[in-house]
């Protein structure tokens, strides 16, 4: 951690925000590689086959209680249940309670089964491929700067070794616990530990240059539906966590990303402004905000990149 901090302040002259985007990486690894993965990942197999099992004797039952209790007429079908027509009479009684009691467990073993299931194949695919959603994300976004500009680079995921078993390997050894100690991995042929680190930097300086500037024409509250501000635009409120930015009127924002009706974006502050508040980011309609004539930000690309298009 330390070399990784140190790294991060030799590119970015020390800016404290940068450097906790520096520590994703790092995080987000530590996360993967934790003691427990291979025994959630066994679990989640044990789980749906100990419900199908449930499952089978729920239905067996079911099944071998109806029977005895059905008597079929030539235009009707009836069940007793108040006892069964044969005799002895069965050990373990089963009246109408008792069937909707498991009927009742019976959806619960489908349903655990359906989800545990998907959560399986949810960890399989990341331990087959090494790379969790938010790397799956990183290197998407990678993919599309080296694209945007047209660099001649390619980027290799640093912790897929290039086979899936390989990758398996790491996760299910024969000692119970992963390879790797939580701060350093086996990597790829031709990366380092912080590859991805570097590449989440690259990124960031890209988002701020590929950013618009917009100037706040029209007042918003923050309301996460705003009912003042078109019908699309209430119904399409971003369905997230993330926050909503009251804006004034003469205001200016630095928008990143958003939808068709909604931006995404950080307030450009002033002076004016109470320190401590070092950033005041989030979502905020479309309609308020028009974008400014000159933007000289997204002009310029990173340093040592250059857009050819």
């Amino acid at each position: 951690m330390p070399c990784l901090l140190v790294l991060a302040s030799s590119l970015w002259g020390g800016n404290r925000k940068i450097l906790r985007i520096a520590c994703t990486s790092s995080i987000v690894k530590s996360a993967k590689r934790t003691r427990h993965h291979g025994h959630i990942t066994a679990e989640s197999v044990t789980a749906p086959l100990g419900c199908i099992h449930a499952a089978f004797i729920f239905v067996m039952t079911m099944y071998t209680q109806l029977y005895n209790r059905l008597s079929f007429g030539w235009n009707t079908v009836k069940i007793d249940m108040s006892a069964a027509r044969r005799d002895p009479l069965p050990i373990i009684p089963f009246g109408l309670a008792a069937f909707a009691a498991t009927l009742f467990a019976l959806g619960l073993a489908l349903g655990t089964t359906i989800a545990v299931g998907m959560l399986f194949f949810i960890q399989m695919k990341i331990i087959l491929r090494n790379k969790t959603s938010i790397e799956s994300w990183i290197e998407e976004k990678a993919k599309d700067r080296i694209q945007y500009y047209q660099l001649d680079d390619v980027f290799v995921f640093p912790y897929d070794m290039g086979s899936r078993w390989k990758n398996f390997k790491q996760v299910f050894t024969w000692s119970g616990v992963p390879e790797g100690d939580g701060l350093e991995w086996p990597v790829r042929e031709g990366c380092h530990q912080y590859s991805l680190t570097i590449e989440q930097l690259k990124q960031k300086a890209d988002k701020r240059v590929r950013s618009v500037r917009y100037k706040v024409v029209e007042d918003y509250s923050g309301a996460c539906c705003p009912l003042n501000k078109g019908i699309k635009t209430f119904f399409t409120s971003p369905c997230t966590e993330e926050p909503r930015i009251r804006l004034q009127k003469g205001e200016f924002i630095l928008a990143t990303r958003g939808l068709r009706y909604w931006l995404y974006g950080d307030k450009i502050l002033d002076d004016s402004i109470i320190e401590g508040v070092s950033r005041i980011r989030g979502w905020f309609p479309r309609n308020c905000v028009e974008k400014c004539p000159c933007d000289v930000e997204t002009d310029q690309a990173p340093e040592g990149e250059k857009k050819n298009r």
